[in-house]
């Protein structure tokens, strides 16, 4: 079949929905007509014959619908993938009914998401007759469980709002991939994750979140079978995080906890076995635990993310460790794979160690990596637990290997993709060709008339302190408290450390006669609710919350930023891609830190304008936007806002 008659006529359907008189108009009260959004449409229609395309979309464009209509009207099998849950469960509710309802009834589409986010029946019922079920869950909680499994089809920890976040009991009733017995559980026919396979095999429209689609992707990579049906086309949205995504799936990692939880869950099963052969279970099963934390308390206390190469330098008796834990790995495999008379579920726990032993050995330096020079190999110290991980230098390889020659087209999009009007940096990070189709569209909102960006003046009768002077900290808080003063609070103060959002803190509680809230000190969606609803109040927050916050209206009316959001090159994975790129005679701050840089700042920046009518302040309080050369650059990438560097306008502006 010849798909360019289809092309034409999936690009005239597409663009019949977003023209102004079109059927968009028609369904949507107060429609606005966007020329971004048909754009976008239009392009993702063409490339959905065959292609590849980066579309950035800043806010106000509807990338939503932009590329989940022509999707849906292409009558392909495709993938959705984004971030967050959150995003996955907002397509679902909210886009996917109003396609149904307007434009296709018959669309099939299924959320689908990573497999800790279900319940696994066969852990439920060895957990729920074990000793300790009692410390995990009061029987208030199991009866809660046990009604909601009498209704749930999909076994979804999204439907028990009441559970925690950080749910301990979650942890030891649902499931990961190196724990699920596949099919020979006993509760195989009746499994949540194997009905929601079936149902995604039937369904046209999947959407799964990047982790879960780099996780299936890893899997075929290495031909140990798929987590997804096979599709014809996938879009990704908020595609600024695929690289890091993809560094963590297409590496190698294990940890102390996944040992401690191997053990706690051969040490369960074993709780069901006659008393000499659960004696026999644990004989091996204690040693791995007693080597594992003699293993990880050789690693330094200080938190952090360390080249691993350099700790095996200074300790000599390396191997020895290494072989100390793969010894006891080995013995507990023999065990297990002895048990495997007793049930199904030995020999899986076998398995699950045996693959633990191999990866040891593997990121330890026993064994031979293939290329290995294309892996950097370091450690993570948390405050309990030790992460060792092998991660690829460049993913850009491995995605021309086993994603774009597999699939019929890949759209990727976001709100912050482009440095300085350029895509170059996006496309070398994901190994796409300069020739690429690319399209940038700007945001809609009327940024020259509704907001102001403040930066501080800086002249040689009245310096103002660069980031790293001492004097920094407390020059910039004496700023916000008077900002803040100007907008009645309704801030989001935006912080690149943790030391200074801390150091800040308690003279912006002592002086501004607002609520001020801090992250850390209640869970990111209580604070965000607080936020939302106490109209006067303050943010301060670090790391996450410079991305995915959505708060529209008058309560965020001001977005103050400490500094430009450069990355500390600490990280062993940064530090290795930065020599790599000077090995290869390219300019790591400018082809690399500088980018990242501005795409974090933009994104930060973006909170503000959320809708046509929202209006306020942008405040970065770092003159290298102007005292250095590359400052023009972040400049070129920011919205079109009114620039000054007197706060007597930033006062006039909240007057007025």
């Amino acid at each position: 079949m010849n798909p360019r008659p289809a092309m034409k006529n999936l690009l005239k359907q597409t663009q019949s929905i977003f023209k102004p008189d079109g059927l968009l108009s028609t369904l949507i009260e107060a429609y606005e007509f966007r020329s971004g959004q048909l754009e976008m449409a239009s392009a993702v229609a063409q490339t959905l014959a065959g292609g590849k395309l980066v579309v950035e979309a800043e806010t106000g464009i509807g990338k939503t619908l932009a590329y989940l209509i022509p999707a849906v009207l292409s009558r392909q099998k495709i993938i959705i993938s984004t971030n967050t849950l959150n995003l996955q469960e907002q397509i679902l509710s909210d886009a996917i009914p109003f396609i149904q309802q307007n434009i296709d009834p018959q669309l099939s589409a299924l959320c689908v998401k990573g497999r800790q986010n279900y319940l696994c029946l066969y852990r439920w019922q060895q957990f729920a007759v074990h000793p300790q079920f009692e410390m995990f869950a009061p029987g208030k909680t199991r009866k809660k469980i046990e009604r909601w499994l009498e209704s749930t089809t999909t076994g979804d920890r999204a439907e028990l709002p009441w559970l925690e976040d950080d749910s301990a009991l979650w942890r030891e009733i649902s499931t990961t991939a190196s724990q699920c017995l596949g099919s020979k559980c006993p509760n195989d026919k009746s499994c949540f994750i194997t009905e929601l396979r079936k149902k995604a095999a039937a369904t046209r429209l999947l959407i799964v979140n990047h982790h879960l689609f780099f996780s299936d992707l890893a899997l075929r990579r290495e031909g140990h079978g798929e987590v997804l049906p096979r599709y014809e086309s996938v879009i990704f949205d908020e595609a600024h995080h695929l690289e890091n995504v993809a560094t963590n799936f297409f590496g190698s990692s294990l940890s102390h906890f996944q040992l401690l939880e191997l053990v706690k869950d051969v040490k369960l099963s074993a709780a069901m076995l006659p008393e000499d052969k659960k004696e026999q279970v644990f004989q091996v099963a204690d040693p791995l635990h007693l080597r594992s934390e003699h293993f990880t308390a050789m690693f330094p206390a200080q938190i952090g993310k360390f080249p691993l190469q350099g700790f095996i330098d200074e300790h000599p008796e390396w191997e020895e460790q290494i072989q100390a834990v793969s010894d006891r790995l080995s013995s507990l495999t023999s065990t297990l794979s002895r048990m495997a008379i007793e049930g199904e579920v030995w020999q899986g726990l076998a398995n699950r160690c045996e693959d633990l032993q191999s990866r040891l050995i593997a990121i330890a330096g026993l064994l031979e990596i293939p290329q290995e020079e294309k892996y950097i190999r370091w450690y993570d110290r948390r405050e309990k637990n030790i992460v060792l991980t092998a991660s690829p230098i460049d993913i850009a390889a491995e995605l021309n290997t086993v994603l774009y020659p597999e699939v019929r087209s890949a759209v990727f999009t976001s709100g912050t993709l482009t440095v300085g009007d350029n895509f170059t940096y996006f496309l070398n990070r994901l190994g796409l060709d300069q020739d690429t189709e690319t399209l940038s569209l700007a945001s809609p909102f009327d940024y020259k008339n509704r907001t102001m960006l403040y930066v501080p003046a800086h002249t040689p009768q009245n310096p103002f302190p660069q980031p790293d002077r001492k004097e920094f900290p407390t020059e910039i808080q004496f700023i916000m408290n008077r900002i803040l003063l100007a907008s009645g609070g309704r801030a989001l103060v935006l912080f690149t450390s943790f030391y200074n959002m801390r150091k800040i803190y308690p003279f912006l509680v002592e002086n501004l006669p607002y609520p001020v809230f801090i992250q850390g000190e209640a869970p990111r969606n209580k604070l965000l609710q607080s936020f939302q609803q106490q109209t006067n109040s303050v943010l301060l927050a670090v790391a996450s919350f410079w991305e995915g916050i959505n708060v529209p209206g008058e309560s965020l009316s001001c977005v103050i930023i400490d500094k430009l959001p450069f990355e500390v090159p600490s990280d062993p994975v940064i530090m290795a891609r930065i020599n790599k790129i000077r090995e290869e005679g390219g300019n790591p701050f400018m082809d690399f830190q500088l980018p990242r840089a501005i795409l974090a700042l933009r994104q930060g920046v973006g909170r503000l304008m959320r809708t046509s009518t929202d209006k306020g302040l942008l405040a970065i309080l770092d003159i290298r936007l102007f005292t250095k050369q590359y400052g023009h650059l972040f400049l070129r990438s920011l919205p079109p806002s009114p620039i000054t560097r007197e706060l007597k306008d930033v006062e006039s502006f909240f007057e007025n």
